[in-house]
């Protein structure tokens, strides 16, 4: 939408919000329904593509709202993800890999390239981010036509389900090349070799582009470009945000049921409710403001990637705690497969193991030994 103003844009966000909270509930039945087969949420796809979603992640010059592109909406992508994952982490996963290929289509691409992207996120495209190899790496060569790739991707999350993909792959100099690639052209997508306990449904599976052709205008960027920072390290935030949505619903589910069971007013399970609201206001908060440093980070990078890595741990730690907590609150009940509580502590294990977390909890502590953080990191 050309020409919106900063109003319009307030407005439409606000519209947004409101509708994703909508989506919540049944997001969160629909990720309980298809867990045991592992299946993907469509229909919850589906709903973020009509909610606008999709297209919202595209900055405003584009028609889109900023949300994940733009720094002045870090707030607004902080609550857009937050109630993303507390629907579904699985969900969660799906959405922030749309964002990211997004976002750095939006921020490394040509104008020629920004343009086709915006033009596709509106279409309701799907976008999916593959950077990591499997025993075969991809790579691609130069041809007359264009490029032709070979190789796969593992882990993919949304891999059969996207229809476009951001992609790492090494160019014929050895060089890391980022590529934006319409799917559906015959790569062969598979299983991991094993599933995953949680996060089931986020279509994680393996792609081969062995053999798939695609115009010499997919590759987008410099080598190297998807490492950059401090884009790279403090990115980390937006899968904090959507592992905090998670954290709410599962502190919410757990107080429900002691709730319903009479339980909640007992001594022992008022103190632990009370450590599960201190966890879920904590990462809350630790999330509120590490948002807008993350989103202006170019200012004073090494402080927004030491402040995006304590944030992380924060949020991971909090999501530890309260699992036990619920586990010990709720007892066998906590690890009834049909309870939800069951799923939602298995998929935030899951969601937040990221890696290294110590390299990067000591790489924090590094950082604010030498520069105080004062009054506050902000």
């Amino acid at each position: 939408m050309w020409g919106q103003t900063v109003e319009n844009t307030d407005a439409r966000i606000a519209a947004l919000l409101a509708r994703l909270a909508d989506l919540a509930g049944p997001a969160q039945a629909n990720a309980q329904r298809l867990d045991p087969e592992g299946g993907f949420p469509s229909a919850d796809v589906d709903a973020l593509r009509a909610a606008g979603a999709l297209h919202a992640v595209v900055p405003a010059m584009l028609g889109g709202l900023g949300i994940g592109t733009e720094a002045q909406q870090a707030s607004a992508t902080a609550h857009c993800l937050h109630l993303i994952g507390g629907g579904s982490l699985a969900l969660g996963r799906i959405f922030e890999g749309h964002l990211n290929a997004v976002r750095l289509v939006m921020r490394i691409g040509e104008a020629a390239q920004r343009r086709a992207c915006a033009a596709d996120a509106q279409a309701g495209h799907l976008h999916a981010l593959w950077v990591t190899d499997g025993a075969d790496p991809v790579r691609y060569i130069s041809t007359a036509a264009g490029i032709e790739l070979a190789g796969e991707k593992i882990p993919c999350s949304g891999a059969g389900q996207a229809t476009r993909a951001v992609v790492t792959a090494l160019d014929p100099s050895g060089g890391t090349r980022l590529l934006l690639l319409p799917l559906g052209r015959g790569e062969i997508v598979g299983n991991l070799p094993a599933g995953l306990q949680g996060v089931r449904g986020a279509a994680t599976g393996r792609v081969d582009f062995t053999g798939i052709r695609h115009e010499a205008d997919a590759v987008f960027g410099a080598a190297g470009d998807y490492l950059r920072e401090p884009d790279f390290s403090t990115g980390a935030w937006r899968a904090s945000a959507v592992a905090a949505g998670g954290l709410a619903s599962l502190v919410e589910a757990a107080r429900a049921e002691l709730v319903a069971r009479g339980r909640a007013g007992h001594p022992q399970q008022r103190e632990r409710l009370g450590r599960m609201f201190v966890h879920e206001q904590a990462a809350w908060l630790w999330l509120r403001n590490v948002a807008p440093i993350a989103e202006n980070a170019d200012g004073d990078p090494d402080h927004a990637v030491a402040s995006v890595n304590l944030a992380r741990i924060a949020i991971e730690q909090a999501s530890l705690d309260t699992i036990q907590l619920v586990q010990r609150s709720l007892g066998l009940s906590a690890f009834v497969q049909s309870n939800p509580v069951e799923r939602i502590c298995r998929d935030l294990a899951t969601y937040l193991r990221q890696p290294a977390a110590d390299e990067v909890l000591a790489g924090a502590a590094a950082y604010f030994t030498d520069h105080p953080p004062g009054s506050g990191l902000a």
